[in-house]
């Protein structure tokens, strides 16, 4: 393969430019943080992302006037200003109108963002967007989504088989769920499913009823400190459940998680033998089929959605849907309905017989997941990944693990720099770390600037190729570049 010339200062590396007199401390939910009686006008500080997004659309539904500012434009944003939100675009204190009587802020803002230092300074409540999504939910069956994986599918695999059985829930998911276009919406029955965030430890502050673990896949070590430490706080959010709980039986870490349970009714899922709901016979050539055991019976489905892993998040679904009383059969059928969320596997475009997707896959587990079910579907074209570490400490915790998914899951690899997100960079940690693990080096190349890599990536490219971008910072935004570059190449 050959490797592009890197010029000595890229000038796409828009994703980790140094954070001048940023302090390298982010916004921490406190959970013993008062929730106001009434919210009154709210104001989201980084309205954009889905699940601040997905919040404010359900409090203009609640009727509340909402405000809000991110750094860029975007699709959610589009779509809360056509419900009546109003949105500036950079963070400005000018931005905080006079009249706000609450402010959301994401976990990913930093503690001198202006906006937020004046909400300081005005004595004005500020909330932790799992703090205002806890107030929306106040009252309804909740159930909770958990995981290092897997979480927004599953959700929306919930949230999908709920609406097929007649029930209306009301949902905040991670990522827009296809069929419906939405990533949130309040419904009038008496449950609510959200995706639960354990990144900064905030899935503790709900008031679960059901709780759903994918897997505890150690993550987030930034924040607990240690794999003990993580799996503690999954050990407790299952113990809070007042209903049941529904463990992954396959996962090391959710085997220790469960281990650890004092809760009266557990339901384990997955493909091992003693799994109380039992997935097996899946079958990946073409749509993924599976039959699930349960209470002595056989179901089966097929799914629209590819990749092995879907059958097992789907047989948690369907051990949650069970859980709460409604009929096996038809809440499998209901689950095989969904058709995917955004930026999970989601095609961009076709030029010149190759294909761009977009995957959210940002750990070592998820990018082989990912490229596993792109592998049963591109048939005899190659899987050419185009990764954006993120950030800084995962990159070094994992910089081994992510080349060698990347080597035996995709046939060719163009590994850009590291998007920050929270963190300050990190001298001597780019994305040459990941690169520089590969034991093929002619398999893959390091290419920080973004226009370069998506020019790159089209010289390489040959008919029936599938090309996918990965990570959950901003490496959505070079599809438009790789379209236009195999356009230029193959048009």
């Amino acid at each position: 393969m050959r490797r592009p010339a890197h010029p000595k200062q890229p000038t796409a590396r828009i994703s980790t430019a140094p954070r001048k007199k940023r302090r390298t401390v982010t916004i921490k939910p406190d959970l013993s943080a008062q929730i106001p009686a009434e919210l009154g006008a709210v104001h989201f500080i980084g309205i954009g992302g889905s699940g601040m997004s997905g919040i404010a659309r359900l409090m203009l539904g609640a009727g509340h006037r909402v405000t809000g500012s991110d750094v860029r434009d975007s699709d959610n944003i589009a779509a809360l200003r056509a419900l009546g939100a109003e949105i500036a675009i950079g963070h400005d204190a000018a931005n905080l109108p006079d009249d706000t009587d609450t402010v959301v802020v994401t976990g990913a803002l930093w503690q001198d963002n202006p906006e937020y230092r004046l909400a300081l300074e005005r004595g004005l409540p500020v909330l932790h967007r799992s703090l205002a999504l806890a107030a929306l939910i106040a009252g309804r069956r909740l159930v909770s989504v958990a995981g290092a994986h897997g979480k927004t599918t599953s959700t929306g695999m919930i949230v999908t088989g709920l609406l097929a059985l007649g029930e209306d829930p009301s949902f905040v998911n991670g990522g827009v769920i296809e069929e419906l276009g939405v990533s949130s919406a309040s419904g009038d029955g008496e449950l609510f499913v959200v995706e639960a965030d354990e990144s900064d430890g905030s899935f503790l502050l709900y008031d679960t009823s059901v709780a759903l673990i994918t897997n505890v896949d150690p993550d987030h070590l930034d924040h607990y400190g240690s794999r003990d430490a993580f799996e503690q706080a999954f050990v407790q959010f299952a113990d809070r459940a007042r209903e049941l709980v529904v463990v992954s039986s396959d996962d090391a870490g959710a085997k220790r998680v469960t281990e650890r349970l004092s809760h009266p009714r557990v339901v384990t899922f997955g493909e091992s033998a003693d799994a109380d709901v039992r997935v097996h016979s899946i079958e990946t050539d073409g749509p993924v089929s599976f039959a699930v055991d349960h209470a002595g019976r056989t179901f089966r489905a097929t799914l629209r959605v590819p990749g092995r892993h879907n059958a097992i998040n789907a047989a948690g679904a369907f051990a949650v849907l069970v859980g709460l009383g409604l009929d096996p059969e038809a809440s499998l059928a209901g689950i095989a309905r969904f058709a995917g969320t955004g930026r999970r596997f989601e095609l961009h475009g076709t030029v010149g017989g190759v294909s761009v997707y977009d995957d959210y896959a940002h750990h070592p587990t998820e990018v082989a997941a990912a490229l596993a079910a792109a592998r049963t579907v591109v048939g005899a074209g190659r899987i050419i990944a185009v990764h954006q570490p993120h950030t800084y400490s995962r990159t070094q915790t994992f910089a081994k693990e992510f080349a060698e998914v990347l080597e035996q899951y995709a046939d060719e690899t163009i590994v850009l720099d590291v998007y920050g997100a929270r963190e300050d960079p990190v001298p001597g940690v780019t994305g040459a770390l990941v690169s520089e693990r590969f034991a093929d080096p002619s398999r893959v190349a390091y290419v920080p600037d973004w226009q370069q890599a998506a020019d790159y990536t089209a010289s390489i490219a040959r008919d029936g190729d599938f090309v996918i971008t990965l990570g959950c910072g901003d490496v959505y935004r070079i599809v438009p570049q790789l379209l236009g570059s195999l356009e230029r190449e193959r048009g």
